[in-house]
């Protein structure tokens, strides 16, 4: 039973993040479940886990009591005075909310309807839109909306501002509220009024509620022996699911480099996060976790028997890469296993905890952060990349990579061919029919009223599918990978010289 149990707490890591439509971004590091009873007595938590009592030693007990008197004159005036009748019940519930809304973002009180959906075990499907949430500048704001799902289908994009959800503004609404708005039954709708940066107006996009499953895991070859793989969030599945990638991309030959996209990942368990670095690191840390008490430290190991060190390996992070994805990015960059490519991560370092204080109400709170093996702490800052890549959109950079068709050798009429079949040119490509008519016209595809057919109309609520082969970062990733051969020779071929 206890077993059993523990699972289930395991899993609300990713209830969290994923289930909740991503209300913390990669809350990854929320793993346990305590409860606080008047009578505590019988399966307490340690104090190492939880203290309950007078947890800040500077203030006498005198102080203590002259606030809570304060809070209690207070509550009773405004019970007695104000100007329509309120509920005791939510009055003490404002206030908790908006004593931990003093902390962080992602301590937050849990109500009796929240809380029960927080415990729901999804398995790796839950209900709703599919999308990552958070708040910039007090707006609450689109993370990232994961691929093939209602938020992605409807258009949705990183860096969209939701400003109303059903007509109701979410001006002063914290990531939980706005969370049970936008969840509901499998099949019903939500309209959010999103507002992207180049709109002139806020814009309704109607979003239909469905059961969403995960596919965490996408593999493809890039290149013969230069594999890509792309892990979306680190469900119970991930690392297996990893496992599973590589073998498939080395079913024919083995291969020379990897790259393994964390972009638009925002976490999940925090032990898969462990597994998956131990692909690639077989000893050593992957994360500590540091709490109030500097001497208590929890620390995470590589698992042994586990590890690939027989290819170099490129990481892609950008700014939705959250928690567990910025654990496994920041444990193979200090261990100098992955060189880090791209943008700096979100920059979620924190720990939660969620307790359960009876009556179906619980409580999630911030306990702990979280360091890398070389003992950096990546709140705020994030991981930053070894080598910084911009972000290109694949149509406008095949546009600007037309390539003029240069004259060379092979196109000289009776030219000597090379005999080495490794070392031959490839056939020069012949013209599409489609290219020559467009020449003989003398305009790229022009309508009949004048207007360039040749650029396509861009559609802003038009999902765009990541095709890796054309992807520029992944391009970048790939070409790293190979240069790494080229320079182990040079190193190789320089000492060679200077030692003659």
């Amino acid at each position: 039973m206890m077993k059993k149990m523990a699972k289930k707490i395991s899993m609300i890591g990713l209830v969290l993040s994923v289930s909740w439509l991503g209300i913390v971004v990669g809350e990854n590091l929320t793993h346990q479940v305590f409860a606080i009873s008047a009578h505590a007595a019988q399966g307490a938590p340690s104090a190492k886990s939880l203290t309950v009592g007078n947890a800040n030693p500077a203030m006498s007990q005198q102080q203590r009591y002259e606030n809570l008197e304060l809070f209690q004159k207070i509550l009773h005036f405004v019970e007695a005075n104000y100007v329509d009748p309120v509920q005791n019940k939510e009055l003490v519930y404002g206030a908790i909310k908006g004593m931990l809304e003093t902390l962080d973002p992602h301590s937050n009180f849990l109500t009796a309807e929240i809380f029960k959906d927080m415990k729901i075990d999804t398995s790796g499907k839950f209900g709703g839109l599919g999308i990552e949430i958070g708040m910039r500048d007090n707006i609450l704001t689109v993370i990232s909306p994961i691929e093939d799902t209602p938020a992605w289908k409807a258009g949705l994009r990183p860096n969209d501002r939701i400003v109303k959800i059903n007509t109701e503004s979410t001006k002063g609404m914290n990531l939980v509220e706005a969370v049970s708005k936008m969840r509901g039954k499998k099949g019903t709708e939500v309209v959010l009024s999103v507002y992207r940066q180049g709109w002139e107006q806020i814009r309704d996009i109607s979003i239909v509620r469905d059961t969403i499953k995960i596919q965490s895991v996408k593999n493809e070859e890039i290149e013969p022996k230069f594999g890509y793989i792309r892990l979306t969030s680190f469900n119970e599945s991930a690392a297996a699911d990893m496992r599973k990638a590589i073998a498939t991309l080395e079913s024919k030959e083995k291969l020379r480099g990897l790259v393994l996209d964390l972009r638009y990942n925002p976490g999940g368990l925090l032990d898969q996060a462990v597994e998956v670095t131990s692909l690639f690191v077989d000893e050593g840390p992957v994360v500590s976790t540091i709490g109030r008490n500097k001497d208590q430290k929890e620390v995470k190991y590589a698992m042994k028997g586990m590890a690939r060190k027989d290819f170099p390996v490129a990481v892609l992070v950008n700014s939705s890469s959250a928690s567990a994805a910025e654990i496994v990015a920041g444990a193979l960059q200090d261990h100098h296993r992955a060189i880090i490519m791209g943008q700096p991560t979100f920059g979620k370092g924190s720990v939660q905890t969620v307790v359960d204080l009876g009556n179906d109400i619980g409580l999630k709170l911030t306990i702990a952060r979280y360091y890398t093996p070389s003992g950096r702490s990546i709140q705020e800052k994030g991981v930053q990349p070894d080598i910084v890549l911009e972000d290109f959109d694949p149509k406008l950079l095949a546009e600007a990579r037309r390539k003029q068709d240069y004259f060379r050798e092979r196109d000289l009429k009776g030219h000597m061919v090379n005999t080495d079949p490794e070392e031959s040119a490839s056939p020069k490509p012949e013209f599409k029919k489609e290219d020559l008519d467009a020449m003989a016209n003398g305009t790229a595809k022009k309508a009949a009223d004048g207007s360039d057919k040749s650029k396509e109309k861009d559609d802003d609520l038009t999902p765009t599918k990541l095709n890796p082969k054309e992807d520029f970062q992944v391009r970048e990733a790939v070409n790293y990978l190979k240069s790494y051969d080229i320079f182990k020779k040079l190193a190789v071929s320089g000492g060679a010289e200077a030692g003659r």
